[in-house]
């Protein structure tokens, strides 16, 4: 019986090494496309972490700052406590005093006893003309500037003219405002929007002590939030935030312009906020120190309409308006 031959298998073989080449063709463009968009994701990739970097180094800033204003109130009582004792120690002394065992009476001479009697004649005389005598108030003012608050609040413009001129000078005057108040029950410090220098302080008063002035000034050299240049924001974050009846409480505007708004309307804004009591005193004293940044710079209607402003909050709410003349 004759065998059938079989036909080559060509077909297949060809088949199959076409499938290989198309699958490996396919690789290597996708590889292609890959790289080519490869740049712009390292790019992306790069903004995204110097963004992370950033905050994580504000962050730190906050946390350095949090850190030495703890310190400060753990060292700070024990300051307090040391000047206690002494008072108290001191109080102890005067109260031993006054009880020590009296010496023997000595009689006393016809001289001794006129000068008695004419020492006796000269208190009732003395009690009869200050029957009606009431001594002045103690002066509470530095520089015509009352400084008889426990608290001080600042409101600081930092906005561009402020922040890129006269910067400097504004740490200064600040450094020289605390200077003359010796001991405050509580500090605080936010820019004229309203924000905080020191966010885990909202709402609540840092200690009075050397290393958290020390550290407002420190911060303050590089702060520079958003501003508009209009002390209203603060005002109102200051007052609605902190005034509590009983509380002696000071604020303290930094600015160079009020570019919008009418002066008459945001006073009587003020007026309202910041109403007086049966005494006529208001919630919150409001002082002011104005720099001459606008009239340097050609701006002189808007540096004349915040010192207008300034005068007329001072004046109706018991503080100072001090303008600067020079940078």
């Amino acid at each position: 019986m004759r065998r059938r031959r079989r036909e080559p298998a060509d077909n297949l073989n060809l088949s199959f090494l076409d499938a290989i080449s198309c699958g490996f063709g396919a690789v290597i463009l996708l590889l292609v496309i890959t790289m080519l968009f490869e740049p712009a994701s390292i790019q992306t990739t790069r903004k995204e972490a110097l963004a992370v970097i950033a905050s994580l180094e504000k962050k730190l800033a906050d946390v350095q700052a949090q850190t030495a204003i703890l310190a400060s109130q753990l060292s700070g009582p024990r300051g307090d406590d040391q000047q206690m004792i002494a008072e108290l120690q001191a109080e102890l002394t005067r109260i031993r005093g006054q009880h020590k065992p009296a010496k023997a009476p000595v009689p006393d001479t016809a001289e001794e006893g006129e000068l008695k009697a004419a020492r006796q004649r000269l208190t009732e005389e003395m009690r009869r003309l200050l029957a009606n005598y009431r001594p002045q108030p103690k002066d509470t003012t530095v520089g015509g500037i009352p400084v008889d608050s426990e608290y001080i609040i600042f409101v600081i413009d930092t906005s561009g003219s402020m922040y890129q001129g006269p910067w400097q000078l504004v740490l200064r005057k600040i450094s020289e405002t605390l200077s003359v108040y010796p001991k405050l029950r509580g500090i605080q410090v936010m820019n004229d929007e309203g924000k905080y220098m020191f966010s885990s302080y909202a709402g609540k008063w840092m200690p009075d002590t050397p290393g958290v002035r020390k550290n407002i000034i420190s911060r303050l050299a590089n702060w520079n939030p958003y501003s508009d240049s209009s002390p209203v924001e603060g005002i109102v974050e200051a007052i609605n935030s902190y005034y509590e009846p009983g509380r002696k409480i000071s604020i303290y505007i930094y600015g160079d312009d009020f570019p919008q708004g009418q002066v008459e309307a945001v006073a009587r804004y003020v007026d309202r906020l910041n109403s007086a009591g049966k005494d006529g005193e208001r919630l919150v004293r409001i002082h002011a120190v104005g720099f001459p940044t606008q009239f340097a710079g050609g701006q002189d209607r808007n540096g004349t309409r915040f010192a207008n402003l300034m005068r007329v909050l001072c004046e109706r709410n018991g503080g100072s308006f001090v303008a600067l003349t020079t940078l």
